[in-house]
């Protein structure tokens, strides 16, 4: 992870590409080198709506272009503030699909002064793969992706 962290922090802190194209850097980089990150994407605070738009992100196109506070995960943890780790999506009451390919997802919330400003999330083919070195990793990334916001 150390090796993936340099790597990541090369993108953040490159003086020759904008945030955009840093964060899609960031998620070509983790879904390459993470097997079961099978669509990774940043959602971000829509202005002054209680809701989240898109942002930069590799995998399969989703019809969750805005997504309302409180709904999904993704909606939840811009309510909660902390991450959000579901297992089997299947168990979830409140998750939106967004593809039948989904088994399992991991959502982090992104604080810039202390304000919820977005997320990252990361949906997965593969039921339960998520471990305590993914959550570190993302709440890392999210941090430092806060830096550069």
């Amino acid at each position: 992870m150390s090796e993936l962290k340099k790597r990541l922090s090369s993108i953040l802190e490159s003086p020759k590409h904008n945030t955009e194209e840093k964060l899609q850097k960031v998620c070509h980089l983790l879904d390459q080198e993470i097997s079961y990150f099978n669509w990774t994407g940043f959602y971000f605070k829509n202005g002054d709506k209680d809701e989240l738009k898109l942002g930069p992100y590799v995998g399969a196109p989703t019809d969750h272009t805005i997504i309302p506070y409180g709904k999904g995960i993704c909606g939840q943890v811009a309510v909660s503030n902390e991450t959000f780790v579901v297992p089997d999506v299947h168990q979830e009451s409140n998750y939106l699909s967004c593809s039948i390919d989904t088994k399992a997802e991991i959502v982090v919330p992104i604080f810039k002064d202390g304000q919820n400003v977005g997320q990252i999330d990361i949906d997965s083919h593969t039921v339960d793969p998520f471990k305590a070195e993914d959550r570190e990793l993302l709440e890392w990334v999210c941090n430092e992706v806060s830096k550069i916001l």
